[in-house]
């Protein structure tokens, strides 16, 4: 009776420490790093198959609640690593739930800078809620690639 009270009581601290685990975020430091994997990736590759990979979820461009999104400067989403969906869409009209048009934002902070911390709200795919979003964007040629970070 003892070892399956011990057993029990083991089991319930594995579980009450999962969600920790779980909800565990990605850096800024991360979010940069991930930005410059992609761009690098792009400029050594065909961007047809780096799009493909970063929608595709592969695991260099996708960690935690970090994933990598790619826009050209007319609004057009050409990989989105949390939801394939977007991508082929024009999203220049898209407003976050304060009515901010964040990609017109994004492109009009990329025409003035290299790279750039971009703020906004947006879901984030861990917890299905509505978060405070930190963007991390540089341009390579003719493409915005970036990765954001979600804020408590």
């Amino acid at each position: 009776m003892h070892r399956r009270s011990i057993l029990a009581f083991s089991l319930l601290l594995s579980f009450l420490a999962l969600p920790a685990w779980a909800g565990e975020n990605g850096t800024a430091e991360d979010a940069i790093a991930m930005t410059r994997r992609a761009i690098a990736y792009l400029k050594q590759t065909n961007p047809e198959t780096a799009y493909s990979e970063i929608t595709a979820k592969y695991p260099r461009f996708i960690d935690r609640d970090l994933y990598v999104v790619v826009y050209d400067f007319s609004g057009n989403c050409l990989a989105h690593g949390a939801n394939p969906k977007l991508v082929g869409k024009n999203l220049i009209d898209i407003q976050d739930v304060d009515g901010i048009y964040y990609i017109r934002e994004r492109i009009s902070l990329a025409e003035k800078n290299d790279k750039f911390w971009h703020e906004y709200k947006f879901t984030d795919p861990s917890t299905r809620r509505i978060s405070r979003k930190s963007t991390y964007c540089e341009h390579s040629d003719s493409v915005i690639v970036c990765v954001g970070i979600y804020k408590p």
